[in-house]
């Protein structure tokens, strides 16, 4: 085993690293923390200081003869005269990854079994975007990628005690959306093997406690530990948040140019920065103190109404599986935890004035006004009231639904988790949340419009997107740091979850 197994590629690389990112030989950021090194660190780093002396040196030289440049997507073949599901069902196997060989000082944490990738700049598993790529291979018969993506993030678990954004060294301070026991849950479910659930008990519990530590240690309201705040006696709610307010590897640039415009300490802005990209809705004006500026950026001040909704669906699950296994102690504690928990997101999310559900500034102790479709997730898990529903679908309704499907705020900000952009999770949480509530006639409409708006894309482009512009549908999605991705795994995941149930 490596010395440099888990250390990011800043603190493999020192002044190279610098030296690489702030150079702008290549376009994006991720590409050279992505690069495969053809020899240890150590050694590269040595003779980067002899040759960076000399009145020759090309950097660019430099890399490419000592690191293997980050592949591109490769092609398979698909038959001809498909429709774009059958198509779908051919494609994971260009998203699809075999297991991994380790590399020492390479960037990617190896996983044992085989997985799928988002597609374009994203070469790795991603967490939260993996669940709605699950809901595709459930559609597509194939189990045994869920199964083996399952154990592939039970892994990371039982190696680095969470479940990071991705498998790589330069995620490991972060998270995403805990969906990991919802992975489980369709696991189960698909496999008719309610087992399973005791089998990735330990694994949920885990990462359960990965979120809610230091919760034991706030003894009084007001106070906040990593990702834990408590807000009374009884509300533990939680935050994003990242153990690191460095840059961020893979943006590296971005981040110091960012820093440099504004006048808040730096470290302020890089934890911020990477505690929105734990949420995954990197970025938002939901996280904006000024919704135009994100420079202005303060995710670790904001309690997000998503979070708490998907920590309240990992509970059910842990209590569920808990008393499968004859924990009735540590059932009834996360029992115990989740009510407080959804009295607690009634208590401080709950907006009576409007009818809808909005995040909760810890600082200024009320509601931080930017409403999203982070809304709908209470509906999603069907812990909202019928009246709470209906209010929230009214709101939805008339402020966010769009010709291509949900805008995921009203904002347009120029961050790509805004207007005018939709995303394929997104129609997700807000397909169920219609359904759950008696709304099938709205889940449809919602499924056909954006279906139908894949499926135009795709026949101008030949390409499935990571992000579409719902509501101008001959424009094309922008904003952020990069590019639009297309490839792309939860986009084709909820496309065929979406055309299975419209089927029915």
């Amino acid at each position: 085993m490596s010395f440099h197994r888990y250390t990011p590629p800043e603190e493999l690389y020192w002044e190279l690293f610098d030296a690489v990112q702030m150079s702008g030989i290549f376009k994006d950021s991720k590409t050279f923390v992505d690069c495969i090194p053809l020899r240890p660190a150590k050694d590269i780093l040595l003779d980067f200081f002899e040759k960076a002396k000399m009145k020759d040196f090309d950097l660019l030289e430099f890399v490419k003869s000592n690191f293997i440049l980050p592949d591109e997507p490769k092609e398979i073949e698909i038959p001809k005269n498909l429709n774009l599901e059958e198509r779908l069902h051919y494609q994971w196997d260009l998203l699809k990854r075999e297991p991994d060989e380790d590399k020492i000082d390479s960037s990617l944490l190896a996983l044992p079994h085989s997985y799928i990738v988002p597609g374009g700049r994203f070469r790795e598993i991603y967490y939260w975007d993996s669940y709605f790529t699950m809901l595709g291979l459930k559609e597509s018969g194939r189990i045994d990628l869920i199964d083996s993506m399952v154990a592939n993030f039970a892994h990371l678990v039982n190696t680095v005690g969470h479940i990071p954004n991705g498998n790589r060294t330069y995620f490991l301070s972060r998270s995403q959306p805990p969906f990991f026991a919802k992975m489980v849950e369709l696991l189960a479910e698909v496999k008719k093997d309610e087992s399973l659930l005791e089998k990735y008990l330990p694994e949920m519990l885990m990462e359960y406690l990965f979120w809610v530590e230091g919760d034991t240690e706030l003894h009084l309201p007001g106070k906040r530990y990593k990702r834990v705040v408590r807000l009374d006696e009884d509300a533990f709610m939680n935050r994003y948040f990242d153990d690191e307010d460095t840059p961020r590897p893979e943006s590296f640039q971005e981040d110091i140019s960012l820093s440099e415009e504004s006048r808040r300490y730096p470290e302020k802005i890089f934890r911020n920065l990477r505690a929105a990209c734990e949420s995954g809705w990197d970025f938002s004006s939901r996280w904006l103190y000024d919704p135009l500026d994100l420079k202005t950026i303060q995710t670790v001040a904001i309690i997000p109404v998503d979070l708490n909704v998907l920590l309240s669906e990992t509970e059910r699950v842990l209590i569920y599986a808990n008393r499968l296994a004859g924990n009735e102690n540590i059932a009834n504690n996360i029992e115990r935890n989740r009510k407080n928990r959804i009295e607690g997101i009634n208590r401080y999310f709950w907006d009576e004035e409007r009818g809808i559900f909005l995040d909760y500034h810890i600082k200024f102790k009320e509601h931080v006004n930017r409403p999203s479709l982070a809304m709908l997730f209470p509906l999603w898990a069907g812990i909202a009231s019928k009246e709470q529903a209906e209010r929230v679908i009214d709101f939805t309704v008339k402020n966010f639904l769009k010709p291509g499907g949900l805008v995921t705020t009203n904002i347009q900000s120029g961050q790509q988790w805004d207007a005018p952009n939709g995303w394929a999770p997104l129609q997700w949480i807000g397909f169920e949340a219609f359904w759950n509530y008696g709304r099938r006639d709205l889940a449809l409409e919602l499924a056909t419009r954006w279906t139908n708006l894949n499926e135009k894309v795709f026949s101008q482009t030949g390409k499935m997107m990571e992000k579409y512009n719902v509501e101008d549908l001959s424009l094309e999605a922008g904003g952020g740091e990069y590019p639009v991705q297309d490839g792309f795994g939860w986009t084709n995941g909820v496309y065929l979850a979406m055309k299975k149930r419209m089927e029915n």
